[in-house]
């Protein structure tokens, strides 16, 4: 095998429908500033999202609170392993005072795992909740939370501050789910979302999957029906992109046609609203799902 086949084994060429344009707007760049002046972290950056420069435009962004090292070593993830030390008690104050200045009315807010501590960072995102709810009181306020090691007090502390939508990835068919999030549980996933809702039944849930990590047709379905039995409200399907040589190899790309099939699927299966396609990634366009839950509910 040649260097050339070999690169293009681990980074097989992207096809046309997953090309985008690099970032550099001046609405991006002023987004940029302001989260380094803030030291504020965004999953934007740190996961490679090929949705940045789109989003940022629009003066939306992932916050990602407590650092940038994460404790788990996911094979599909891009953010940067290792041990992290202390937390920062003011980020919350910074984070809210941020989302204020940007004028946002959708803010999400997601974070590394913190495993060392206690409750898994949960005290931190309940107090971004909220200090956005005392500075930003008509911005709406959604978290993607790690599983917190199965700790439901945890759980609590995050559902007892009032995100509007509780966001948590499955991520992967549960054949596949212990190869590529080793330190996860897929049932523990499933159980989260199921008492997210227990906990405060009108809140809206949200899960997502990344597909092109060797799952079937059929493995996939599954999971989807699996959300539906947590009664897990909103749905995004995405296409895996390998963020290095030591991630895991891309298995296949999904064409845009079925990617429409699985939002087919999903909305037949009653998820309130499904976002599916090859740059899909957990938060994009997530106001518009969240206004789609709103519109679906019955008053």
């Amino acid at each position: 095998m040649t260097q050339q086949d070999n690169n293009t084994a681990l980074r097989p060429r992207l096809p046309e429908w997953l090309k985008v344009r690099a970032p550099g707007s001046p609405r991006y760049i002023e987004l940029k500033n302001l989260m380094r002046e803030q030291s504020l972290h965004t999953v934007c950056e740190e996961a490679h999202c090929p949705n940045i420069g789109e989003c940022w435009d629009q003066g939306t962004a992932t916050f990602m609170i407590l650092g940038d090292i994460c404790t788990r070593a996911c094979l599909y993830c891009a953010v940067t392993t290792g041990r992290p030390t202390g937390i920062d008690l003011q980020e919350p104050a910074r984070l809210a005072k941020t989302v204020k200045e940007i004028g946002l009315d959708y803010c999400v807010i997601t974070s590394v795992n913190r495993d060392e501590l206690a409750d898994g960072g949960a005290f931190i995102f309940a107090s971004c909740i909220k200090k956005i709810r005392q500075e930003a009181p008509a911005c709406k306020v959604e978290v993607l939370i790690p599983d917190f090691a199965g700790s439901w007090p945890a759980l609590r502390k995050v559902m007892d501050a009032g995100p509007d939508v509780l966001n948590h990835n499955i991520e992967s068919v549960s054949r596949v789910f212990k190869k590529v999030r080793p330190k996860g549980d897929y049932q523990m996933s499933l159980e989260l979302l199921a008492k997210a809702k227990e906990m405060a039944p009108g809140t809206v849930t949200k899960s997502g999957i990344i597909v092109g990590m060797g799952e079937r047709q059929d493995e996939l379905l599954e999971t989807m029906a699996d959300l539906r039995r947590v009664d897990c409200d909103l749905l995004t399907i995405g296409q895996y992109l390998r963020p290095s040589r030591k991630h895991l190899p891309i298995d296949r790309f999904y064409t845009p046609a079925e990617f429409d099939q699985l939002k087919e699927a999903g909305q037949a299966m009653g998820f309130k609203h499904v976002a599916s396609g090859p740059l899909v990634r957990s938060s994009y366009h997530a106001g518009e799902q969240h206004a789609a839950a709103q519109s679906a509910t019955p008053a």
